[in-house]
């Protein structure tokens, strides 16, 4: 059965629609309207709540059981939200893990490498890194290359739930075309008001549009249409012309999707319920640690008041209250105790937070293996749940980073700073570990001789760059060599024969 692209879908729908007079136009706006309500959307936005604090636990109310049966919400009684962001700890910790250390780029041309260090500097690798919460938060991540105003190649960042895809095949490789959606505080007069701006990334160039309910208008003020590159040539003079400037595009959509997984499955999903549950029993205990005798449930013997709200009051206020005895029958008031058991909140809470961990394949940095002196075996143990899920995120990377390449590449040929188009170029993520120093320098010793000495200085724990360190070796290896010639030199006679006493 022929694949059919999303682009041919659209076609499809348009066609079908003609004569209900559906535009493409409309398509794209009724698209818009369903995914802005969609599951996939509000599960985007739900991982970056999370990530930033605002958990489900802070809308939590207390409830009692009412007429009939149901719960009815309450305000007399404690009603602790505590928030223990276990899961921006993990997300945090799978970005800087994988993506927290200087990436190695390596390819054949020299001239090529220095030019992507270039473009890959620390602002892109601090940009990459952003990038790599936004795909662990909302499953995907977006980039999206231009040309500065310098005419430097730049990157910018669009947050996951701002860009509706529409793919060109069903494993999700070729992007069709996509929509951005975002608003926009703007002045009218003394007024503000917020605004939705929708960027229309086709091959051909931005189309701008602003959504006004279930419609699209053209976007009058940012300009209806402007293509992805614009070329300014300069005039007689030797200054720039606008006048005759003329667009180009860069052959395709210049977005670029960077995978968590390749189910597209944001992180939250897997650990939501269990960092609910982290909330909800610090919460809890709080709670029954906070319900003493002026708020807990009392129990009454010839209490002497008007009503129960007469005794609550009195007994917040001045912390007593008066009972009488009736007809021999002595007056008392006591509580009705619930033990708080701690321990028992302590070992649910460490099973709630060890299930976390497990489940988003992070790593217990306090774990059991790493006391007194662990060797490697024990730290590679701790980690094997992150590195595995860091494998799958480094696949979807290293693809990300192809597509990447290609724009590039397209960037330096139109530049006329070379053309690298065949290059193969290698990207190595050098991931964030502990290891043990000591074992591992050990290990370079003894394989002195046997491996490569470009090998063991790449495998030195101490090794910050591997061609600088290979270029100080040589060049003392050189100083010694000229010293010990030196040396040798000081103990000949002018002749050349070497000194000493004539038989």
């Amino acid at each position: 059965m022929p694949v059919i692209t999303e682009t041919e879908r659209v076609k499809e729908i348009i066609a079908h629609g003609g004569g209900a007079g559906l535009t493409e136009l409309e398509f794209f706006a009724r698209e818009i309207c369903a995914w802005k309500d969609s599951d996939v959307r509000r599960d985007q936005q739900l991982g970056e709540r999370y990530y930033a604090g605002e958990q489900d636990i802070l809308s939590r109310k207390r409830t009692v059981i009412g007429p009939g049966g149901t719960l009815e919400a309450v305000e007399n009684l404690p009603n602790n939200r505590v928030v223990d962001n276990q899961y921006a700890k993990l997300v945090d910790q799978k970005a800087n893990y994988l993506l927290g250390k200087p990436f190695t780029v390596d390819c054949k041309s020299e001239g090529y490498a220095a030019k992507l260090k270039k473009i890959f500097d620390w602002r892109f690798r601090r940009l990459l890194k952003q990038v790599g919460t936004d795909a662990l938060n909302g499953a995907v991540g977006w980039l999206c290359p231009y040309y500065g105003p310098d005419g430097g190649f730049r990157f910018k960042r669009f947050p996951p739930w701002q860009v509706l895809p529409f793919w060109a095949d069903d494993e999700h490789t070729e992007l069709d075309c996509a929509v951005r959606l975002y608003e926009q505080e703007i002045w009218e007069g003394f007024a503000k008001r917020t605004v939705e701006r929708v960027e229309l990334y086709m091959p051909d160039g931005l189309h701008r549009f602003l959504l006004s309910g279930s419609m699209l208008i053209p976007d009058v003020e940012l300009g209806e249409y402007e293509p992805y590159i614009t070329a300014v040539p300069k005039g007689r003079d030797g200054k720039l012309d606008p006048a005759k400037a003329q667009g180009y595009t860069w052959g395709r959509v210049p977005l670029i999707p960077w995978r968590y997984n390749d189910r597209e499955i944001p992180l939250l999903r897997r650990v939501k319920s269990l960092q609910d549950g982290i909330n909800a029993i610090l919460s809890n205990f709080q709670n029954n640690m906070e319900e003493d005798a002026r708020n807990t449930v009392l129990v009454l013997e010839n209490y002497d008041g008007q009503d129960l709200g007469e005794f609550r009051r009195n007994l917040a206020t001045f912390g007593a209250v008066k009972v009488r005895s009736v007809e021999g029958s002595r007056g008392d008031v006591r509580t009705l105790e619930i033990t708080v058991g701690a321990d028992n909140y302590k070992a649910i809470l460490e099973l709630f937070k060890k299930a976390l961990i497990e489940n988003a394949r992070g790593y217990d940095a306090k774990d059991d293996r790493l006391s007194g002196n662990p060797n490697q075996m024990n730290i590679q143990s701790m980690y094997s749940d992150i590195d595995l899920d860091a494998n799958g995120m480094e696949t979807e990377f290293q693809a990300s980073f192809q597509d990447l390449l290609w724009f590039v590449s397209r960037y330096l040929l139109q530049t006329g700073q070379g053309d690298f188009t065949g290059e193969e170029v290698s990207v190595v993520f050098n991931r964030d570990i502990l290891i043990n120093e000591g074992e591992a320098i050990d290990n370079c010793a003894k394989s002195v001789g046997m491996l490569s000495e470009e090998t063991v200085v790449e495998q030195h724990p101490w090794t910050v760059d591997k061609k600088k360190e290979l270029e100080r070796i040589k060049k003392e290896e050189a100083e010694r060599s000229a010293e010990a010639g030196e040396y040798a030199g000081a103990f000949r006679h002018p002749g050349g024969d070497s000194g000493g006493d004539e038989p």
